[in-house]
C-alpha cells in the first residue's frame, strides 16, 4: 500500500512535526494494488478507535494503553492495599469499574479496557485456579489426559461471570461514547498453555509434549476453549464492549507450522462465530513476539493486529497487507526516557504506520515504575497529532 498527499506536503513526517497551520488538512489517498482508494467517511457518533479499526477516515490515530495501564498508577497501589487478592479486585463489580476507569479519569485515552484477566472464565469451565501475588496463576488440577478434558465444561458467562457484564454496562454509561469500551479474552492455545503447564511457564515443555505426543487430547481442549471464548466475546459485546482484544500471548512459542495446527484454526473459528452475530464488532489480536508469524495473523480474520516493539512498524504494516488495521507498537521502555525521546518515538511509529487503520499503543503493558508524568506526556503528544 502506497500512501500520498495530494499537496505540496511530501510526507507524513512533515505533518507530524506540526509545522503546518492548525486548520490545514491535506487530502490523503492510499493506492492499493494500483487503484486509488479514498478513506471511508468518518462516523462522528462513533468513538475514534472504532472508526480507525474499521478503516474510516480519522484525523489522528486513536491511542490507549494495554490493560496493565491502571495497575501501576498510585491509586491502584493504594487500592491493592485494601484488597490484596487479585481475584477479589477482578471479580467485584465496583472494584472492576473503579480500576477500569482510573486511566480514563487521568489520561482520557481513546479506549477503556475492562479490568479482568484472561483466566477469569476458568472457574466456570470447571478448572479451579487462583492468582497468587509473587507466583502468578496457579492451576490446581492441570489438564493432561482425556479424562481431564472430559471434565471441562462449556462456559456460560451469564451464570459464572455476571459481574463482567454488569461492569461493562456501567463502563459504557460512564465513558458515554467519548472512548471505546474494550473487552478481552484469552486465545485457546494460550489458555491451554496455562491449564496444561499448571501456571506460567518458561519452556512450555508440558503442553508441547501433549501437542506432539497426544495431539487429539490437546485439540479436544482447544475446541472447548474456542467454543467458550466465542460465546464470551458475544456476551461482552451484548453487555457493552465495543471492541474485543484476543490475547494469544503464548502462541509465538509455536513454530509457524505448529501455529497453523494448534492456534490459527481456533482463532479463525472464534472470529467466524462472532462475526455471524456481531459483524461490526472490531476484533483485535495480540501475540507478543509475533515477528515470525505476521503473515499468518490476518488469516484469522481479525480486524486489527497488534504488534509489539520487536517488529518495525513499517515492515509489519507491509507484511500484514492493506486489509487489516494495525495497533502498536512503542516499546514500553520508551516511557522511561526523556519527554523529547518519547515524543520522537511516538512520531516515528505514527509516521511508519501511515495514515489510517492505525491504533497507537505500546507494544505491551506499562512497566513497573514507569513515571506517571511520562504516561501523561505520551497521551498529550499522541492526542495532539494530526494527519
Amino acid at each position: 500500500m502506497a500512501c500520498i498527499y495530494s499537496s505540496s506536503v511530501s510526507s507524513i513526517s512533515a505533518k507530524l512535526n506540526l509545522t503546518s497551520p492548525p486548520n490545514y488538512k491535506p487530502k490523503f489517498v492510499c493506492s492499493v494494488g494500483g487503484a486509488v482508494a479514498e478513506p471511508k467517511a468518518v462516523n462522528a457518533t462513533e468513538p475514534l478507535l472504532l472508526n480507525a479499526a474499521r478503516g474510516k477516515e480519522v484525523d489522528r490515530p486513536p491511542v490507549w494503553l494495554m490493560r496493565q495501564a491502571g495497575r501501576y498508577m498510585k491509586t491502584y497501589q493504594t487500592l491493592c492495599e485494601k484488597h490484596p487478592s487479585f481475584r477479589e479486585r477482578s471479580e467485584n463489580v465496583d472494584l472492576v469499574v473503579e480500576i477500569s476507569l482510573q486511566p480514563w479519569k487521568v489520561f482520557k485515552p481513546d479506549g477503556v479496557i475492562l479490568f479482568s484477566d484472561i483466566l477469569t472464565p476458568l472457574t466456570g469451565m470447571n478448572i479451579p485456579f487462583d492468582i497468587v501475588k509473587g507466583q502468578g496463576p496457579i492451576i490446581f488440577d492441570p489438564i493432561r489426559t482425556d479424562a481431564d478434558v472430559a471434565k471441562v465444561i462449556e462456559f456460560n458467562p451469564d451464570e459464572f461471570v455476571p459481574y463482567v457484564g454488569e461492569a461493562l454496562t456501567i463502563l459504557r454509561k460512564e465513558v458515554n461514547n467519548e472512548a471505546a469500551v474494550l473487552g478481552f479474552v484469552g486465545a485457546p492455545f494460550t489458555l491451554a498453555s496455562y491449564v496444561v503447564e499448571g501456571g506460567s511457564s518458561k519452556n512450555f515443555t508440558k503442553i508441547k509434549k501433549l501437542a506432539f505426543s497426544e495431539p487429539k487430547i490437546l485439540h479436544a481442549l482447544l475446541q472447548k476453549f474456542a467454543t467458550s471464548m466465542a460465546k464470551y466475546i458475544q456476551y461482552q459485546a451484548d453487555k457493552g464492549a465495543q471492541a474485543v482484544q484476543i490475547f494469544d500471548s503464548w502462541a509465538t512459542e509455536l513454530s509457524p507450522v505448529d501455529f497453523e495446527e494448534f492456534s490459527l484454526p481456533y482463532l479463525k473459528q472464534i472470529v467466524d462465530t462472532v462475526k455471524k452475530t456481531h459483524p461490526n464488532l472490531p476484533l483485535i489480536l495480540y501475540a507478543s513476539g509475533s515477528g515470525g508469524l505476521i503473515e499468518r495473523l490476518p488469516l484469522t480474520g481479525v480486524d486489527v493486529v497488534s504488534l509489539d516493539w520487536t517488529v518495525d512498524m513499517a515492515e509489519g504494516r507491509k507484511r500484514l497487507g492493506a486489509d487489516v488495521a494495525v495497533q502498536g507498537n512503542v516499546d514500553p521502555g520508551v516511557l522511561f526516557g526523556s519527554k523529547e525521546f518519547i515524543t520522537a518515538r511516538i512520531k516515528d511509529t505514527v509516521r511508519k504506520a501511515g495514515r489510517g487503520k492505525h491504533i497507537l499503543n505500546l507494544g505491551h503493558g506499562i512497566k513497573v515504575g514507569t513515571p506517571e508524568e511520562n504516561v501523561a506526556h505520551f497521551f498529550e503528544v499522541a492526542k495532539g497529532l494530526r494527519y
